[in-house]
């Protein structure tokens, strides 16, 4: 009989270790496990959401509204920032140690000898949570891709795929096409899928129309139209809604609401959400890291998760749309990412570069000298050199005139390890 951990920390610990690959796509092993728990739906309603970025955002704005509605509602993200309890949530509040530990216990008793990673453990965790919890609408994020996501042993009653972009080309495939088709997994038969991309790849529409899942697609079947610096209209076939701006920031914000919406409407619940629930739940929606704003020294401080050139150009709008201020970057990427595509995408909008090492991150995390190697050539290459994150953002603060800002981003470890520093948890080395 397996030993039961006492702790989160001990399970975390202990999930860590019980497969030799930190990734391993594919849905038969999961299943096998999910049987064993007899696993059922996670909620009466479920929304699974998926694509290149803006896929925690549009999570938020889902659970937000949902909690407007007077639901029931889980939430399911990764990856965490500070600690893993973000990951679970039931009525907006984290999950507690107590709970999770109930969870991978449950995992644990039920896996016989089948490996799993620590993405398929905590999503065996999230389910057999939200099924205990009595939900009336769970939202699950995919982790990597979709179609071999574990979160994608769950039929959705509505799919979103956010946008499609080159990211994680080494489990995904080389180009659009190929992504596409791999979160396009995630739509079923009969079902809505709500799409945010303008022109979505020929792959994704393709799988829709293959399998009979209606596709709603942004700026055709649905509308995000900005009115004012107040208002809003999100817009159908015979009807319309103005709505108040986002909480969260970013002129891409409108667009993950709008999906949002979509899906919920494409669910035709019983109980129609009407607009002014609509307009709590986007004026409310909150996430961590994301264009997270703070004061230090005089000098504004903006932290991002943003760590694709796909999201590289939203921070690049995002700035634009900012009174002027020279900005500071701290830059800390992992090394599987395509720094030098982040870097052109900024390049006009950035007065000074300071980067960091990413090591604490783990395997995929890399030294400071590496990362400037692989900037070679770019208007990054001559950026200022720091072993870690705090000690950036702590050079960038003191190099910015009060007037100035400062970036953090290029990956969740960048931003964790901001927000450690801003918020007082550590000196931000990991």
């Amino acid at each position: 009989m397996r030993r039961m951990h006492a702790t989160l920390d001990e399970w975390l610990a202990y999930i860590e270790r019980q497969h030799p690959r930190s990734i391993e796509l594919g849905l038969a092993r999961i299943r096998g496990v999910a049987a064993r728990m007899a696993l059922g739906r996670p909620a009466g309603r479920v929304v699974v959401v998926g694509g290149t970025n803006g896929k925690g955002s549009t999570v938020a704005f889902l659970e937000a509204i949902g909690l407007a509605q007077g639901w029931k509602v889980g939430a399911y993200t990764s990856p965490h920032l500070l600690r893993f309890n973000e990951r679970v949530r039931i009525d907006g509040r984290e999950a507690d140690d107590q709970a999770l530990v109930a969870g991978f216990a449950a995992v644990e008793a039920a896996r016989g000898k089948t490996p799993l990673t620590y993405f398929e453990y905590a999503t065996l965790c999230a389910l057999w949570l939200f099924e205990r919890a009595g939900l009336d609408l769970a939202v699950l994020e995919v982790g990597l891709g979709g179609r071999l996501d574990a979160v994608n042993l769950v039929d959705a009653d509505a799919a979103i795929i956010t946008t499609v972009d080159l990211d994680h080309q080494d489990w995904l495939g080389p180009d659009v096409e190929s992504i596409g088709f791999e979160k396009a997994g995630i739509a079923r038969a009969g079902r809505p899928l709500v799409l945010g991309d303008d022109d979505p790849p020929a792959s994704v529409l393709r799988h829709a129309y293959a399998i009979g899942a209606p596709a709603w697609r942004i700026a055709n079947d649905f509308f995000a139209e900005p009115l004012d610096a107040t208002t809003w209209r999100w817009r159908e076939v015979g009807f319309a809604m103005d709505l108040p701006p986002p909480a969260l920031d970013a002129p891409v914000q409108l667009r993950n609401a709008a999906c949002a919406i979509a899906a919920l409407r494409a669910l035709d619940a019983e109980e129609a959400i009407t607009p002014a629930t609509f307009a709590r739940g986007i004026a409310t929606a909150r996430i961590r890291g994301r264009l997270q704003r703070f004061t230090r020294d005089g000098v504004e401080v903006v932290v991002d998760v943003g760590h694709n050139p796909q999201a590289a150009r939203a921070l690049s709008a995002w700035l634009r749309a900012q009174p002027a201020k020279p900005t500071q970057a701290v830059f800390a990427a992992l090394g599987d990412k395509d720094g030098a595509g982040v870097v052109a995408a900024l390049a006009d909008d950035i007065a000074a570069w300071h980067l960091a090492g990413s090591q604490a991150a783990g395997p995929r995390g890399q030294s400071v000298e590496d990362f400037a190697h692989a900037l070679a050539g770019t208007a990054a290459a001559a950026g200022s050199r720091h072993a870690d994150v705090g000690a950036a953002l702590n050079a960038a603060i003191a190099a910015a005139a009060p007037e100035g800002r400062v970036l953090v981003f290029g990956s969740f470890h960048a931003a964790a390890a901001g927000l450690a520093v801003l918020e007082g948890g550590d000196d931000g080395r990991g």
